[in-house]
């Protein structure tokens, strides 16, 4: 096949490039091209327009380039170009093509001389061009003129770095031969991404405009100012093509072809690995489709079976943990339910403990309602029964709280479940609606048990019960014992947090804090080294912070009751997380070592604020029965809440899922309809085959190449130190 096969090559791998356009994805295939590059006004237009032989590009002052031009020439026997953005459609006019390419730059980047990486694919065919891919890209520039950017110097390095860093680019730096070569953006950018000179060619312009007694006949014969792979000049002077120099004439374009096709070839093993990688990618999804019939009822109904054991399946991997396709990024499933039952629930029963006054205040009234006229000596057990009893009607709004959020996660996880579905919207729509239906089924049943355990712990206060302190111990307890008892100094939570500080103090900074049922630790980093600080407990509370200046992330607060300082000079300390969940999580584990929201006190009956000591001390008896008591419950409710989540709701969803999912379908309605696949699905399959016979029939066409196509050895490195580069 020779040189013919490495002709066919490039136009196969436009349509590949094509192909994948069309449809919104990259095969990500470092294509050989040549990438035209230099400052404004160098001549590019020229030299590109010497390949086609036509005028086609704009021409004007400033940025005339201001998209990506993917030039792909095609030898043909009729001559015209095609744009992709206007299929079927040929211009053979191509004063037509140079208005088309001005209103497609002007429709995506207006027209204030803004640019865009945007490229705009032109397809000239013709039998006086060679097969190549050629890109016009954007002339470098210093100034921004008119609504550009400041920045626009940066942009278009930033554009052009994009093409010409890749390996299977060549690169046509173009300079005028009336400017300082040795000053040559074009050389300079080149440099910096080829620095062993294997992919740039210079390209030397404007030779007409030297000076008068000037030539460039030793640039072109690579004497002075050499390049590796040498220079040619884009103007035939008549005096230069008698001298047999590098001009852009035949030869030339032959010679550079040559150097194309050695630089295919040198790429070829990567391509065709690419390409290998593509097809293996491919093959699995093609041998489904190889005797696929859309509308075979067969093949529907082994279709349904296979998406709803593929649909519980994912489920149950969701639920209960996986290790394949593990999300990094995010919890989700059964991670985020387990974080429901084990810190929101939690932090949600804790904070309706905290409110110490009001709970007193509810005490008092109860004494003192239960002795009525008389003085009492001694503890009313009554008033510990109707203050346990309000405290327990109050479980009841967590617990519901706690099932809404389990059943959000559920649908969240039976949506996600349902993404593979998408090539059948009907079967998606349907086991969404079957699924979520039966979910909100269980929610009552669910939202039934759980008031009902409520319900029996209302209905006998046990007082036998082997973990409750008993009238005696409670007279002879405070709060503050009974706490540092019930909760010794162990460590209930280790984690990064942001100290938010004014720029003037030192800025926010990321510390690592350990909290115990005592003190409040922060150190440098996770080795616990280095502490910086250790705040006691004591007099401490909590309060929302606003996202400020200097944070925007969720943030809360610690103070101190008694007007003092926290840390340093800091009334409070401020604390961020990443999300506002992280700060919940984070206010529960205060909460369980005793530090609790602030609480407005206004309002509070003065009576309630000062008592006789008989009946404080039976205030403080009750009060230490109660939180004995309520302790017990609600270790009781922690437990026996998720249970019964998992039992009436989560069970019984995978359960229905796997034994009755598919019933619901089948009388849902007409299986056809069900299994009927979406349009984007069918139009999906169409291009995939495409490309995968595509993908065939190129690797075919580089295997005949590959050993066929005779080498030719790159040109021995130069000494090129003349070029002057940026420091960068």
């Amino acid at each position: 096949m020779g040189n013919r096969g490495m002709e066919e090559l490039i136009p196969l791998i436009n349509k590949l490039q094509d192909a994948f356009s069309s449809i919104g994805q990259s095969c990500h295939l470092e294509l050989p091209q040549i990438a035209v590059v230099g400052g404004q006004s160098a001549g590019k237009s020229s030299v590109l327009e010497n390949f086609v032989g036509r005028d086609f590009l704009p021409r004007g002052s400033g940025i005339v380039t201001r998209r990506p031009l993917i030039l792909q020439l095609v030898n043909s026997k009729a001559e015209y170009a095609e744009f992709l953005h206007c299929k079927g459609r040929k211009f053979v006019d191509f004063d037509e093509v140079r208005l088309e390419i001005e209103a497609e730059t002007d429709r995506l980047t207006g027209s204030n001389k803004g640019i865009s990486p945007v490229p705009i694919n032109l397809r000239v065919y013709s039998p006086n061009v060679l097969n190549l891919t050629l890109i016009d890209l954007p002339g470098m520039t210093k100034v921004a003129v008119g609504d550009q950017p400041v920045d626009i110097e940066y942009q278009i390095r930033d554009m052009l770095l994009q093409f010409i860093s890749k390996e299977s680019c060549l690169i046509l730096a173009v300079t005028p031969a009336n400017s300082d070569l040795a000053n040559s953006d074009a050389l300079k950018i080149s440099k910096e991404v080829d620095p062993q000179g294997l992919r740039t060619i210079g390209v030397i312009t404007k030779l007409d405009l030297m000076d008068e007694g000037t030539d460039a006949r030793d640039i072109l014969e690579n004497k002075l100012l050499p390049l590796r792979r040498g220079q040619i000049s884009a103007v035939t002077a008549q005096w230069y093509r008698h001298q047999h120099l590098n001009t852009f004439g035949l030869v030339s374009f032959h010679r550079l072809f040559q150097q194309l096709t050695n630089h295919i070839r040198d790429t070829l093993p990567a391509l065709r690995s690419k390409l290998q990688s593509q097809l293996l990618s491919l093959e699995k999804e093609v041998d489904e489709y190889k005797n696929f019939k859309p509308d075979d009822p067969a093949r529907k109904t082994k279709a349904l079976l296979q998406m709803v054991q593929q649909f519980g399946v994912d489920f149950e991997k969701r639920i209960e943990g996986s290790g394949d396709q593990v999300d990094t990024l995010e919890l989700s499933g059964g991670a985020r339910i387990n974080r429901i039952f084990h810190e929101r629930f939690p932090f949600e029963l804790v904070k309706m403990e905290f409110d110490e006054k009001e709970l007193r205040r509810e005490i008092s009234y109860a004494i003192k309602n239960i002795h009525g006229v008389r003085t009492g000596l001694f503890t009313p057990d009554m008033a510990f029964e109707a203050i346990v009893k309000k405290q327990l009607i109050k479980l009841k709004e967590p617990c519901l709280k706690c099932i809404d959020l389990v059943i959000q996660e559920l649908i969240n996880t039976v949506r996600q479940c349902t993404l593979k579905l998408n090539s059948y919207p009907l079967l998606r729509e349907e086991t969404e609606r079957i699924v979520t239906t039966y979910i909100r089924e269980r929610e009552s049943k669910t939202k039934d048990q759980v008031m009902l355990l409520i319900d029996i712990e209302l209905s006998y206060i046990n007082t036998n019960h082997e973990d409750f302190i008993g009238f005696a111990n409670a007279q002879q307890r405070s709060a503050a014992v009974n706490k540092k008892r019930a909760m010794p100094n162990q460590v209930i939570r280790r984690g990064w947090l942001t100290i938010n500080i004014s720029i003037m103090k030192g800025g926010s900074k990321d510390y690592w804090f350990i909290l115990t049922a005592e003190s409040l630790s922060w150190y440098k980093d996770e080795e616990e080294k280095e502490k910086k600080f250790m705040l006691p407990l004591d007099n401490l509370k909590l309060r929302d912070a606003e996202k400020g200046f200097m944070s925007t992330k969720p943030t809360f607060a610690i103070f101190n009751t008694d007007q003092r300082n926290v840390y340093k000079d800091l009334r409070q300390i401020e604390l961020a997380c990443d999300s506002q969940e992280e700060v919940d999580s984070w206010k529960a584990s205060f909460l369980r070592a005793g530090v609790y929201p602030e609480k407005d006190q206004d309002g509070v009956p003065a009576d309630t604020l000062s008592m006789d000591p008989q009946l404080e001390r039976q205030v403080e008896t009750i009060r230490n029965l109660v939180d004995s008591y309520i302790g017990i419950v609600n270790k009781s409710i922690r437990d026996l809440m998720p249970k019964t989540i998992m039992h009436l709701m989560i069970n019984s969803v995978s359960e229905f899922i796997y034994s009755e999912l598919l019933a619901y379908l089948y009388s849902s309605g007409d299986q056809s309809s069900l299994m009927e696949e979406s349009a984007e699905q069918a139009q999906r399959r169409d291009e995939m085959l495409r490309m995968y016979h595509a993908l065939k029939e190129a690797l075919h066409i580089i295997g005949d190449i590959s050993t066929s196509t005779v080498s030719v050895p790159v040109p021995p490195p130069v000494d090129d130190t003349w070029i002057h580069t940026d420091p960068r």
